[in-house]
């Protein structure tokens, strides 16, 4: 071990744990304060910080992996999630933002109802809980992976180190250490990602000689669709928008809208966020072809390593262990963050006469962080702690929970308690049951999840009669364009798809 790389690794490491740590001098000691920073966030930190709670190790780790496995038709969840994230940012987080505001809740669970601890609130607050910790325990093992690679370090070290980062995080200043943290590591990440995609393209011959690098590696890694989909091309493709859409869906990520104060602030952090990540998704597009490239042989070699593997080989010791501790912080950060979207779920829905308790607060997060290490470290010992794989799981559950909810909710429609739980209890299933079928690998659990929510609705609708129904259906003529539309872009695609 270079010992370049890990004096530069501990100087950002402490860096970024002493900007977290700094929120302690402005922090309030109150449960908002905690959770949502007062409502009164700047909006290109809450942007960076969205960016970042998104990505980080899903990014750095599984995405640079997906991609490597995949080759160009991977660039497709980048492109159409982006889509469905736009829509997010402009219809759902508007809703979410005002609502939240106004009601003074802390947590995405009490929106699917109109009342904090309703049955149905409790619910969504113990499922995402669930698929929290489950998602936290994959950012621990993008730490580890990353320490495992770069340092030589065990991988259970690594998780151990991320535990102890996320309890710092917590009791320095909650949500607000959080995003200021992101922040900043954000802003490190996109200077030393921007140097290692540089360095590599100049490695692999640029743009022309990465193609055909690829090209001769597996001929279907410059192909822009991937071969053999069970299910055709659209139903591939579509997955991804409401994989894009269901980022409205995961709490984390919702949190930093909700510490904004107006609208106008959302706007803003709209602007900031997509200017940050449309470069971002480049960078770790082109980082993840000259992986491939770089390291092409299949077999032993676990894609998630790819990008610490190309600092390593392209960079010098500095830079790898800048790249190293920016991945590690945005990990930590992001399951932090994720924590503290448990804790808000349990103390606004499931205990909500803790929801003014600071002390028991606080003791719920820690308890929260615990029990994603063990999933971490349990996902290790099983050999089950792919990155990818866990994070689809979580995103996905979470969105096919949540969004079709709301969606229906900020339609104007109220469905009762029951109405409200038999449509998420249908998303889980749904989501459970395609990853159990294997089907996951032709289209991911968003397009089952969601669809499953939406088909127990309208079917409870039909059933009972309801008004509603009538009174927000379109036109015959509206329909039969809309549908018309639908199936002729359908045919378009799988017909290009079959070619």
């Amino acid at each position: 071990m270079d010992p370049w790389v890990l004096f530069s690794f501990v100087l950002f490491l402490l860096i970024f744990a002493g900007v977290g740590m700094a929120s302690i001098f402005v922090k309030k000691d109150t449960t908002d304060d905690y959770l949502v920073a007062g409502r009164g966030m700047h909006p290109a930190l809450a942007a960076l910080s969205a960016v970042s709670t998104w990505n980080s190790g899903y990014m750095f780790i599984g995405f640079v992996g997906f991609m490597w496995m995949y080759g160009y038709s991977a660039i497709w969840i980048s492109l159409i999630s982006t889509l469905g994230q736009l829509v997010a940012w402009i219809w759902l987080y508007k809703r979410i933002q005002h609502e939240a505001n106004e009601r003074n809740v802390r947590s995405l669970s009490s929106l699917v109802a109109k009342v904090k601890g309703a049955p149905e609130a409790k619910l969504a607050a113990l499922l995402s809980v669930i698929f929290l910790l489950i998602y936290a325990g994959a950012q621990l093992s993008s730490g580890g992976k990353a320490l495992f690679v770069m340092l030589g370090w065990s991988q259970m070290v690594g998780i151990l180190i991320g535990y102890m980062l996320v309890i710092l995080y917590c009791t320095a200043g909650g949500i607000r250490a959080s995003i200021w943290t992101d922040a900043a590591q954000s802003c490190v990440m996109i200077v030393g990602s921007s140097l290692l995609c540089w360095v590599a393209l100049q490695n692999v011959g640029g743009l022309g000689g990465l193609h055909d690098s690829l090209t001769s590696i597996n001929p279907n890694l410059t192909d822009i669709a991937p071969q053999n989909l069970k299910f055709g091309f659209s139903l591939w493709i579509f997955a991804f928008f409401l994989g894009g859409l269901g980022v409205a869906g995961q709490p984390q990520v919702v949190s930093r809208v909700m510490t904004l104060e107006s609208d106008a602030d959302r706007k803003q952090a709209c602007v900031w966020f997509f200017v940050w990540q449309t470069p971002f998704l480049i960078l770790m597009i082109l980082i993840g072809l000259a992986s491939r490239v770089m390291f092409p042989i299949e077999g032993s070699f676990d894609p998630e390593l790819a990008l610490p593997m190309l600092a390593m080989d392209v960079l010098g010791p500095f830079w790898v262990g800048v790249i190293l501790a920016s991945i590690f912080a945005a990990t930590m950060s992001t399951a932090d963050s994720q924590v503290l979207a448990c804790t808000a779920a349990i103390t606004d829905d499931l205990i909500p006469e803790w929801s003014q308790d600071h002390s028991k607060t606080k003791l719920t997060t820690v308890t929260m962080a615990i029990l994603a290490t063990s999933i971490s470290l349990g996902a290790l010992w099983t050999e089950n702690n792919s990155v990818f794989s866990l994070v689809v799981l979580a995103v996905y559950g979470l969105g096919g929970i949540f969004i079709p909810l709301l969606i229906v909710r900020f339609s104007g429609y109220q469905p009762s308690s029951s109405h409200s739980i038999i449509m998420m209890v249908s998303a889980l299933v749904a989501v459970i049951g395609w990853r159990y079928a294997g089907f996951n690998n032709d289209v991911f659990e968003s397009v089952p999840g969601m669809g499953a929510a939406f088909i127990a609705h309208f079917t409870m609708l039909i059933v009972n009669k309801d008004p509603w129904l009538t009174e927000k259906m379109p036109s015959k003529d509206t329909l039969i364009t809309v549908i018309g539309i639908i199936i002729a872009c359908v045919v378009a695609m799988e017909l290009w798809y079959f070619m």
